[in-house]
């Protein structure tokens, strides 16, 4: 399976939460943290179409916006 990319911001429980989640099920991701990489933004906000929440999960072609709940950068 290919990896996938998980958006967060620092101090996000939702983004914990998802982080741990991939963790468990053993899942390759990359993390991209608009906190300390703000120029990321502009790219995740295409991704989301301008949803100005986290975390995002690109994970095998598809985008989740906040599945489990989320907070506004």
């Amino acid at each position: 399976m290919a990896g996938a990319t998980l958006y967060v911001q620092t101090g996000c429980p939702y983004c914990a939460a998802t982080r741990e989640d991939l963790e468990s099920r053993g899942v390759t991701f990359t993390v991209v943290n608009v906190t300390e990489h703000p120029e990321a933004i502009p790219e995740l906000l295409k991704l989301t179409k301008g949803a100005c929440l986290l975390p995002v999960l690109v994970e095998g072609g598809r985008i989740h916006v906040a599945p489990d709940g989320g907070r506004h950068f």
